[in-house]
């Protein structure tokens, strides 16, 4: 019999919980509609995964964690229902797991939480700590996005703020690195009902907790006008703070930059990740990572082997002397941040975008429209629904048809995702730097386009 039952246990987010529930003794079960490498490492861990969802699947009183996703049709919560089980949303259950650590970590902001959590859990697996977290992508080096030991002091953990949940956890230690206007389906007054959520999230923490913040960013700073929190440490490039990065340098796809604690020089951070938002990031697990007590040389050597997540500026390929880089961004900002770091690379600049959901990009138009003019020539594909209706007005052919108003060289581009692959793979040259944009299935097309020009 199990302790835990998860409903799509082969979802990236459900599996890594599923993991440390296992790592950490439970007895776990859970369902899927295929099989997946995710079903297959939690099977081997010791889950019993079950291929199709049915209320067979629900044996003995197990609590059974779902996640938004999961509709009130599904057979097995209407079975749960039936047996008087504990039904949890799959925050609860990090809630649950959290409780089990002595320092929880938690990683938040609308940008940056993937990549600041798994730096930060692999920096800390580099130097041997044993940490144990929960990280909503892969490690590229670690291959894995969760990990758990009993014995471990820090838990580590992305905190996701899209549908309101992140006001349940009580982390030790809590990382912000931006605030923005981000989820419009949710947070329907945008940037302000989104600090509403967070001042709920600190309420929760206990007075000798701390915050570490940006306070080069905007949100950020109205957040803190508004909170009566006040254990705050402070980080920042442009602005006075507790850390800070400067004499900052970017090399095509590296950076590196100059740790100062007030006005006493740390040490120099090299990255091989590019673009001033991974400064950032980079810079808040020093800020903790110091605060915890390690010596800079214990941990700068991990921070310049880090090369990334996946899907954050992840480089899937290099042939025919064209780099194809996939990013998750599916934000303006996000979209302008990792732009950002191909600004001056002496390459033709190729950008495929897949906006995600039709209510984001009616919510943010204008600023997506903003979002590209680094580029020399923008490809969009159709958007990537997530459930969302069809909406006439805010879709990729009419963003197309408004951005080349303003300047910009862009094509849309209709069809599947293999379709639209293929057409744009005509177009690229050798010497091209492509990346493709968005949180759907675009990240297929680097391999679409990659296996033609192999072919």
């Amino acid at each position: 019999m199990s302790d835990f039952h998860f409903i799509a246990i082969g979802g990236v987010g459900q599996s890594a919980l599923a993991k440390i529930l296992l790592c950490l003794g439970y007895n776990v079960s859970g369902s899927d509609i295929q099989e997946s490498k995710y079903t297959k490492l939690v099977s081997s861990l010791g889950a019993k995964v079950y291929i199709g969802h049915s209320e067979g699947n629900i044996n003995g009183c197990p609590k059974v964690v779902v996640s938004s996703a999961i509709k009130e049709d599904n057979p097995e919560i209407i079975k749960a229902r039936e047996l008087g089980l504990e039904i949890m949303h799959r925050s609860d259950c990090l809630k649950f797991i959290s409780e089990q650590f002595g320092e929880f970590i938690g990683l938040a902001g609308t940008h940056g939480k993937t990549t600041t959590s798994g730096l930060l859990s692999f920096v800390l697996e580099m130097m041997d700590v044993k940490p144990s977290y929960a990280i909503g992508g892969i490690i590229p080096k670690l291959n894995i996005n969760a990990s758990a030991h009993k014995d471990s002091k820090y838990f580590i953990a992305e905190l996701d703020e899209s549908d309101g949940t992140i006001q349940k956890y009580s982390p030790t230690r809590l990382v912000i690195n931006n605030l923005e206007a981000d989820h419009l389906d949710y947070y329907k007054n945008g940037l302000d009902d989104i600090i509403l959520t967070f001042e709920k999230l600190i309420d929760k923490m206990k007075s000798d907790s701390k915050i570490f913040i940006n306070i080069d960013d905007l949100g950020c700073n109205k957040f803190l006008a508004q909170t009566k929190f006040k254990n705050f440490v402070t980080y920042a490039i442009n602005e006075n703070a507790d850390y800070q990065a400067r004499n900052i340098i970017f090399d095509e796809l590296n950076s590196s930059f100059d740790v100062y604690k007030k006005e006493e020089f740390l040490g120099k951070v090299s990255l091989i990740i590019p673009g001033k938002h991974n400064v950032y990031n980079a810079l808040a697990i020093v800020c903790v990572l110091d605060d915890l007590g390690f010596k800079f040389s214990e941990y700068a050597q991990h921070l310049t082997e880090f090369s990334g997540m996946g899907r954050r500026f992840q480089l899937v390929a290099d042939i025919n002397n064209i780099k194809i880089i996939d990013d998750y961004a599916h934000h303006p900002n996000e979209i302008k941040s990792t732009l950002s770091a191909i600004k001056d690379i002496k390459r033709r600049k190729i950008a495929i975008f897949q906006p995600h959901r039709y209510t984001r990009l009616k919510g943010l138009w204008n600023e997506f429209l903003e979002s590209f003019d680094v580029v020399d020539e923008l490809y969009v594909v159709e958007t990537f629904n997530a459930g969302d209706k069809f909406d006439e007005d805010y879709n990729s052919k009419n963003f197309v048809q408004e951005i080349v108003n303003k300047g910009i060289n862009a094509k849309y581009i209709s069809g599947t995702i293999p379709e639209a692959g293929l057409k744009i793979a005509t177009y690229l040259k050798s010497g091209d730097i492509v990346l493709t944009l968005g949180a759907g299935d675009i990240t297929k097309i680097g391999e679409i386009i990659s296996g033609l020009f192999a072919a």
